[in-house]
């Protein structure tokens, strides 16, 4: 129950009005993806970081949707390698991936039409299996390959 208006109230008694504030930033966990410093390493095995990778992996399996494999066993392999070098060109212009960098991938291994034989294929083999298959394939795709004129490290 209220207090009436008319009863004395004292001074010490009064509501006062609050002030939110926020939380301090030194306080604040960092977000791991907005860290800039200390630099992550770089190097051979040690991938080009980038942020959403994993979506490349989601467009790529759409695109290839609409494809048909002469084995279907390919299709695994294609789509994960496709993938991943989509992530690492946008991860080189420093963006998440978009389905233009699945395009640039299929057509940086010759992928052209909806048929993908199984000569395309051989270049692929074993890709999904293997986490070192995976960053040897990747490393392998030269940066000014998939950005002109960017420098490959």
């Amino acid at each position: 129950m209220t207090q009436p208006t008319f009863a004395p109230v004292p001074l010490a008694g009064e509501v006062r009005a609050t002030i939110s504030t926020a939380p301090a930033e030194l306080a604040r966990t960092p977000k791991a993806g907005l860290q800039r410093s200390p630099a992550p390493p770089s190097g051979p095995g040690f991938g080009t970081p980038a942020p959403g990778e994993g979506y490349a992996l989601t467009i790529a399996h759409h695109v290839l949707s609409t494809f048909s494999f002469e084995n279907e066993h390919d299709r695994d392999d294609v789509e994960l390698a496709i993938g991943l070098v989509a992530a690492k060109r946008a991860s080189l212009v420093g963006r998440g991936p978009i389905p233009g960098d699945v395009h640039v991938a299929l057509h940086h291994f010759g992928i052209e039409g909806t048929v993908v034989t199984h000569a395309q294929c051989v270049v692929f083999s074993g890709v999904a299996h293997s986490y070192v298959a995976q960053r040897r394939f990747v490393d392998a795709v030269a940066a000014g390959e998939l950005v002109p004129g960017h420098a490959s490290h």
